[in-house]
């Protein structure tokens, strides 16, 4: 019951957020939330079950291209988003099933090859998908009238997304499951004589976090309506392993951390290279690089400053202050 009052509480809050910050930081924040779902996910797999994903940029891509398609089709946006989880979460099962078999480097493996070759589908099928260009499609107006500002609708749909995946995982990592999990990471010769069956437990932390990558990729589709390959590269899916072990590997606040980082950490380095005012072929070649290099120092930093993540650091600033 508490967590669901807390998430009516904080759904009222950003809801009165939406009205009054400007249409761009609406924006970010409809990003932050779609990220969210992706790092959420994530946690539950990587920092609660212990598989280490390299793909799950992937699995993004694979709601994305899905909610295209459908809104292509059919036009409904409900319907999209869901048809994006349910073949996210397909594609999930079956990423899960070689991952049960798999430990460390080899998983890794596995899961770095599905980020290189799902892009690569895309352009093998370009007359479906749109091939390098992508694929875009029509987003209907907000259901409250024209003059309603399209940012704000689409933050409360990624705020949606957000609120729901954190609730559902928060759910299921405080109850029988989640305990599986952590028993999974923590030792799988414990866990299996305590009865637990080690396949089925690590399927299922894939299966549902693949489904909330594809939600968060879903969403980041509405947010540009359009989607393309560039946009989940091999480099999105190391962004967001780094982003919840900086936030906080195994904390679902950890994760929000690490989605705020996926946003603020690019428009930060856009900034910078403004106030420099680089020449245009050098603020050019580091505006792909400079994020991935400043990411990487923030992961050092706050690894030897607070291994626990910002969470862990937030926790303990908030214990000194009692």
């Amino acid at each position: 019951m508490k967590r669901y009052l807390w998430t009516l509480l904080g759904a009222a809050l950003l809801l009165a957020l939406t009205y009054v910050i400007p249409p761009f930081q609406n924006y970010q924040l409809a990003t932050v939330a779609a990220y969210l779902c992706a790092t959420a996910g994530l946690t539950v797999l990587t920092g609660q079950n212990g598989q280490l994903s390299l793909g799950h940029g992937a699995l993004m891509a694979t709601g994305a291209y899905t909610v295209a398609l459908m809104q292509n089709a059919i036009g409904n946006l409900p319907l999209s988003l869901l048809a994006g989880v349910v073949v996210t979460t397909a594609a999930g099962a079956v990423i899960g099933l070689a991952a049960a078999r798999l430990r460390g480097p080899y998983l890794a493996g596995v899961t770095l090859a599905v980020a290189v070759v799902v892009p690569g589908i895309t352009t093998m099928f370009d007359d479906v998908l749109g091939g390098d260009q992508g694929l875009t499609f029509y987003l209907a107006p907000p259901p409250f009238g024209y003059d309603f500002p399209f940012e704000r609708w689409q933050a409360w749909i990624a705020l949606a997304a957000a609120l729901l995946t954190v609730l559902l995982l928060g759910n299921l990592a405080a109850g029988r499951y989640g305990r599986e999990f952590r028993a999974v990471r923590d030792d799988e010769i414990a866990a299996r004589l305590c009865g637990i069956h080690l396949a089925r437990t690590q399927i299922l932390a894939f299966v549902v976090s693949a489904a909330a990558a594809g939600l968060g990729g879903g969403v980041l589709a509405v947010l540009a309506q359009s989607v393309s390959p560039g946009a989940f590269s091999l480099t999105l899916s190391l962004f967001l392993v780094m982003a919840i072990v900086v936030g906080g590997l195994g904390s679902l606040a950890g994760a929000v951390w690490g989605a705020i980082l996926l946003v603020a950490l690019p428009d930060l380095t856009t900034r910078v290279t403004e106030v420099f005012a680089l020449p245009t072929g050098l603020a050019q070649r580091l505006e792909g690089n400079l994020p991935l290099a400043i990411f990487g120092i923030t992961l050092i930093v706050v690894m030897i400053l607070a291994p626990g993540g910002l969470q862990g650091l937030f926790l303990r600033i908030v214990k000194r202050g009692r």
